[in-house]
């Protein structure tokens, strides 16, 4: 490698760990952040809802469809009726500010701003959205 290639990949590499520059979702961060959200929702696989639905699942679920909670806005049943899922996309804008989206909402957050932060609540947000593995089969116990 040249001298001038050797100093165009240490400029790309530096670049790469800029604060601010984006980095890899961290499940355990976005269960940090997830606790701003707690005291409305919850994000388990009951059929329990808080104030707001309860988020387990939610990742490409459709807006409006959790049928265990019926407080939906009228602005976010039309929405889901219109077809719109929460996909990791609808969900990062919806999260960075929820009354861009959903205008007459009723969800008093006003947003989360971060985007290291909205990457990591969007990941634990998948991470209790993903069926759960199966159990491995019992261990055969001596007769």
């Amino acid at each position: 490698m040249d001298r001038l290639s050797a100093i165009a990949a240490s400029l790309l590499l530096g670049l790469v760990a800029l604060p601010g520059c984006a980095r890899a979702q961290d499940v355990a961060a976005g269960q940090r952040v997830f606790s701003q959200c707690r005291a409305c929702h919850l994000a388990d696989s009951s059929d329990r809802n808080g104030v707001g639905p309860n988020l387990g699942g939610v990742v490409g679920r459709q807006a409006a469809s959790r049928a265990s909670f019926t407080r939906y806005s009228a602005n976010l049943k039309q929405l889901g009726e219109s077809g719109y899922s929460w996909t990791e996309e609808n969900l990062r804008a919806y999260l960075a500010n929820p009354k861009a989206v959903a205008p007459q909402g009723s969800m008093a957050y006003p947003g989360l701003r971060n985007e290291q932060q909205l990457t990591d609540v969007i990941a634990y947000l998948k991470s209790v959205s993903e069926a759960p593995a199966a159990a491995p089969p019992a261990a055969a116990t001596p007769g």
